[in-house]
């Protein structure tokens, strides 16, 4: 039989599983004992009767994954131990975000027991493949209701369908940033050459650009490129389009930007500010300092000329570039790697990328071809225990960390691989594998024996920088890149959270009109950049005024809407 209520499922074998004896617990949990590498508080697999037995779940991931290593690694094969639960795991494949195969899903039900569905998860929930998880976790999930807690209604769907439809995984709950992975990126090398120059606007960036490459127009024999971008599919957003609203004084709320005081939604592009930062763009084309293959081609050909050593910049965030820095490191070239500013249009702005959306982001689900969704949602409870949290994220005591006087050590040999043989050691130890298969407290949240939850803290991370890095903050008295950055204090947080997760509608012209300003979005900013300098406001102007001729007004007027009622749930407020 194929389910398509997925609150009646779950309400229903909820029923059942309540019949079923052992299914609970008996609440008596292990106390903590105060050991710093075992956590061992309540919550975690000491639950009275929890079963163990062999259990295999399927999983889709809609991001990329290739250091997955099947759970044979060395934290995959303790999360076995201990749950007996093993995932048999698809990701994404290239730079899709799982668009593709999760429409496939959707129409044909076929779906695997769980999946990380990022922005595709409205076909499934419409196509009544996803399981409503508040009563599962209400029975089930001590360690998922600590960790929400009163967040729990930012766990909700939307006003009028409000379960649980999915875990926010790919963030941590009272996350503090302690480094910066984004903004305007520039070699260590090029920064030494020059002095440790000022870089604060676009300008700063392409004075920096522009003196190193005249000085240096070859790199290990091949020639120098100032700057490249990467466009390759939904890519051009992150080192396209996505920088024009950060270098502006906008945060990142996907393709809208939301006023403040009245939530009107709009079309970022529309903002007058963002036309004069690919005008910006524009001007680096004409002079020769953007790569002339920026818009064709693909991530892989990015990722190379990154790996040569000759890019000299970048405008993109550190995952999308990490594995040819990585590489750059093994080659012993660390001082190819990149540095991160904070840069803008001019100093009037500030740069947003740290500004607070609250308990939000994409997440994991369980759908209804799960015959074991209580097993499931157990498993996924205690991968959010404390013991689960620690594993997931420090490894393994006396393998990937010592406590030495109370505290996690990661021994200097594991650091040096950690930076050094990153994706090697990503295989072997499966550290940081695991991180969207449960709920996660944030950096710089301590757990109860006094240690911090992530390995991400001011010490280790500066521990992890390279002698290069080192330098260069130095310079720029700085210890880590965070502190070149307006912190989370200097804005207020967002009242509609994280955008990108809110639910749009998978039918109507809603759809329709977007994919149709998405399209001419992606055609049109490489035509502006591309333009003659004397043509870009001819090329923008027209670009503008398509959207509209799109819908795109009608588009954001029911934007708006949405946006105004997500506010209502996560604050209260009456709009």
């Amino acid at each position: 039989m194929k389910w398509r209520s997925p609150k009646a499922f779950a309400a229903i074998l909820l029923a059942s599983t309540m019949l079923v004896a052992g299914c609970g617990s008996n609440g008596n949990n292990a106390a903590n004992n105060g050991n710093a590498g075992n956590t061992g508080n309540a919550g975690t697999n000491a639950e009275a009767g929890a079963d163990t037995s062999p259990i295999t779940f399927t999983f889709f991931g809609a991001d990329a994954s290739p250091n997955w290593n099947n759970m044979q690694d060395d934290v995959g094969k303790v999360i076995t131990e201990k749950t007996g639960v093993t995932i048999e795991a698809e990701f994404d494949v290239g730079a899709g975000g799982g668009e593709n195969k999760i429409a496939l899903m959707a129409a044909s039900g076929d779906v695997p027991d769980l999946i990380f569905a990022k922005g595709e998860l409205s076909k499934l929930v419409d196509a009544g493949l996803i399981v409503d998880m508040a009563p599962l976790i209400e029975e089930h999930a001590p360690n998922l209701k600590k960790i929400f807690s009163e967040n729990m209604n930012r766990l909700k769907y939307s006003n009028d369908d409000q379960a649980i439809y999915s875990l926010f995984t790919n963030g941590g709950v009272d996350q503090q940033y302690f480094d910066a992975g984004g903004g305007f990126e520039i070699q260590q090398r090029v920064l030494k050459e020059l002095g440790y120059p000022k870089v604060r606007t676009v300008q700063d960036f392409e004075n920096v650009l522009k003196q190193y490459v005249e000085k240096n127009p070859t790199t290990d024999g091949q020639p120098t490129i100032p700057l490249t971008l990467s466009a390759d599919d939904w890519r051009i957003m992150i080192t396209v389009t996505n920088p024009a609203f950060l270098a502006t004084g906008a945060p990142d709320d996907g393709e809208y930007y939301v006023n403040p005081e009245t939530y009107e939604a709009q079309l970022h592009y529309k903002r007058p500010e963002e036309k004069e930062y690919f005008r910006w763009l524009n001007h680096m084309y004409n002079e020769g300092l953007l790569d002339k293959d920026t818009f064709v081609q693909k991530e892989d050909q990015y990722k190379a000329k990154i790996a040569s050593g000759r890019v000299l910049g970048l405008i993109d965030q550190e995952w999308g570039y990490q594995d040819a820095e990585n590489a750059l490191k093994t080659a012993g070239k660390e001082e190819y790697t990149y540095a991160h500013f904070p840069v803008t249009l001019s100093e009037e702005y500030e740069d947003h990328s740290f500004q607070q959306a609250g308990v939000d982001g994409y997440g994991i689900s369980i759908t209804t071809a799960c015959e074991d969704p209580v097993r499931a949602i157990k498993f996924l409870d205690w991968l959010s225990s404390d013991e689960g949290q620690v594993l997931r994220n420090w490894g393994i005591e006396g393998k990937h960390y010592t406590v030495e006087n109370g505290q996690r050590v990661v021994p200097a040999d594991i650091q040096d691989r950690k930076v050094n043989d990153t994706t090697n050691f990503t295989k072997e130890s499966g550290i940081s594998q695991y991180r969207i298969f449960g709920a996660n407290y944030g950096d710089g949240v301590k757990d109860p024996s006094g240690n911090y939850y992530t390995t991400n803290f001011p010490e280790q991370i500066v521990a992890g920088y390279t002698e290069a890095e080192k330098e260069t903050l130095k310079a720029y008295n700085a210890t880590t890149w965070k502190d070149l950055f307006p912190g989370e204090d200097a804005f207020p947080a967002k009242d509609w959270g994280a955008l990108y997760n809110m639910p749009v509608p998978t039918d109507g012209d809603y759809q329709v009109i977007f994919q149709k300003t998405q399209d001419i979005v992606r055609k049109r900013i490489p035509e502006a950049v591309l333009a003659k300098e004397a043509d870009f406001d001819k090329v923008y102007d027209a670009f503008l005024a398509e959207l509209d001729k799109a819908g795109a007004k009608e588009m954001e007027a029911e934007y708006t809407e949405l946006v105004k009622k997500r506010v209502e749930l996560f604050t209260g407020k009456k709009l």
